[in-house]
């Protein structure tokens, strides 16, 4: 297994409607590249994994805890453990490039998506 990859070579995984991700995973985190479609709602939530991001296209409406914004590229977050939140993608979609520690095992039982072209440019 080598230690490279190209990220239009990882599987895209169906994380809700509208959402995929491609994930990187290491020994204790997952680097994913999320990317929304138009509009793309992800539902309040909550896990166990801290997550940080950096958004590097597009824009998305997201509240984490009490606190809400328009983030746009180069904007960054920060979810610690079992904080709610929830996003949604602006008119031209999005694409964030996320980390999560401990990394997302169960992400390996989602559904492949196929035939859909990559955003990555």
């Amino acid at each position: 297994m080598s230690a490279f990859d190209n990220v239009d070579g990882l599987d895209r995984l169906n994380i809700w409607q509208g959402v995929a991700a491609r994930g990187v995973q290491g020994d204790v985190m997952t680097l994913a590249v999320i990317e929304l479609d138009p509009g793309a709602v992800v539902p309040e939530h909550q896990h166990v994994n801290e997550q940080l991001g950096v958004l590097a296209a597009g824009s998305m409406r997201f509240r984490i805890g009490q606190e809400e914004r328009v983030v746009q590229p180069g904007d960054t977050w920060v979810i610690h453990a079992n904080v709610p939140h929830e996003v949604e993608a602006g008119p031209e979609g999005a694409v964030a490039i996320e980390v999560f520690s401990p990394r997302r095992d169960e992400w390996a039982g989602l559904d492949r998506l196929q035939g859909d072209a990559p955003r990555w440019p």
